[in-house]
């Protein structure tokens, strides 16, 4: 992936894009301003952080599954 990115490619594409890719891929390339945007956004429509957990954004929680000891 460094390499990719080192000679301005990208390893990140709608399909390869979650919880495999995010640390050496979306998460170094995807803007900060978008992070941010996308979690205000996700925080709105699922506030505890249920639907699909970690994949784009990290879930604020700690841990996959926390929705399970509310």
């Amino acid at each position: 992936n460094e390499m990719v990115v080192a000679e301005g490619g990208t390893v990140t594409h709608h399909h390869a894009v979650g919880r495999d890719h995010r640390i050496n891929g979306y998460d170094v390339q995807r803007p900060s301003g978008f992070k941010d945007m996308l979690t205000a956004a996700k925080s709105s429509v699922d506030p505890r952080s249920i639907m699909n957990p970690g994949a784009l954004i990290d879930s604020g929680k700690g841990k996959i599954g926390h929705w399970m000891e509310n």
